[in-house]
């Protein structure tokens, strides 16, 4: 069986700096690549990247051009950092939100592990401490602030493009900005996106909310708790064969209204198929699990023999890595 190594790590940074900088200008080669895939014409220009961030997610704005100073206050990089109407990009993905005791958002990453920067980062950018998986150097796949809301990310299996943003950097500003899924609701239904996605959201007074999120409508907001890769009905239908959406999901919810399942058992599930998924060569491989439990600030980042506990308390550097084993396929 073959293996693919990957490398996470964890850094803490309360005050972008030195750290991220260094960050940056690691990955800014591989990222400098991804953003011109299609020709730079293809991307927004910086003068339109920068009106659409300080007309829809204002508050960003001091951290952002802090960020864009760090990376070198490059045309290219500035326009990256952005986020708007960046290329587009397709991932798997189970969540599901555990709200029967204290909550608790459990998701798996799949996607192709040379697309993944595989840090958590532990950060203060606007008065209010985030830990979360990043993407596109400050965005995030999943994340919890001390506040105890807790978001995170799929796919939402509809070909549609549109004059938006990446939803890494939308998932940062609810992070920042909000502390219940309701005033996230407010928020999304002001924000334009690039891509159809859904995120779920658990809060520490129990509130729950999935969201479809698409450029070419208005966003769907459901109590429901599980999330894959199709919004309520399939629209893709080749993509939901091949990524098993729908059984997924049936999955997902099974456990969560079976009366013998513990938060520990729900959460260990994803470790194990139809959820975790060793499709690796076809982009579809679990990279991660997170289990996230926001009124607690603690989150474990498990993958089959290793867990990775981190928390607001508790937050240490370092780095992991893991065997991703190639063989079953979804």
């Amino acid at each position: 069986m073959r293996t693919i190594p990957f490398t996470f790590r964890t850094m803490e940074e309360l005050e972008v700096g030195p750290k991220w900088q260094t960050y940056f200008e690691d990955l800014w080669p591989t990222y400098r690549q991804w953003f011109l895939q299609e020709g730079e014409a293809a991307r927004p220009s910086y003068a339109t990247a920068v009106r659409m961030l300080r007309a829809h997610m204002p508050e960003l704005m001091p951290v952002y051009e802090q960020l864009v100073d760090l990376a070198g206050g490059g045309d290219l990089a500035a326009r990256m950092l952005a986020m708007y109407k960046p290329p587009p990009y397709l991932a798997g993905c189970s969540q599901g939100a555990w709200a029967r005791s204290a909550p608790m958002l459990v998701r798996n990453y799949d996607y192709a592990p040379s697309r993944l920067e595989g840090l958590i980062f532990h950060s203060c950018m606007m008065g209010a401490r985030v830990i979360g998986m990043t993407d596109g150097g400050w965005g995030l796949l999943d994340g919890m602030n001390e506040a105890g809301l807790a978001v995170s990310l799929t796919f939402g299996g509809r070909r549609v493009l549109g004059d938006g943003f990446g939803i890494p950097l939308v998932v940062r500003y609810l992070l920042e900005l909000c502390e219940t899924v309701e005033e996230c609701r407010s928020v999304l239904s002001r924000i334009p996106y690039n891509l159809a996605h859904n995120l779920t959201m658990v809060d520490r007074h129990g509130g729950l909310l999935t969201a479809y999120l698409s450029p070419d409508r208005e966003p769907i907001f459901r109590a429901f708790p599980v999330a894959t890769n199709h919004q309520g009905l399939v629209e893709w239908p080749e993509q939901a064969k091949a990524s098993r959406t729908v059984e997924r999901e049936a999955f997902v919810l099974g456990l969560l209204e079976d009366p013998g399942v513990t938060p520990e058992a729900f959460a260990a599930s994803f470790l194990h198929p139809p959820l975790f998924s060793t499709a690796y060569q076809n982009g579809w491989g679990t990279l991660y699990t997170a289990a996230y439990r926001p009124t607690e600030g603690r989150v474990h980042y498990l993958w089959p023999t290793f867990a990775w506990p981190q928390s607001f308390s508790a937050f240490v550097e370092g780095t992991h890595t893991e065997q991703l084993a190639e063989g079953w396929v979804a």
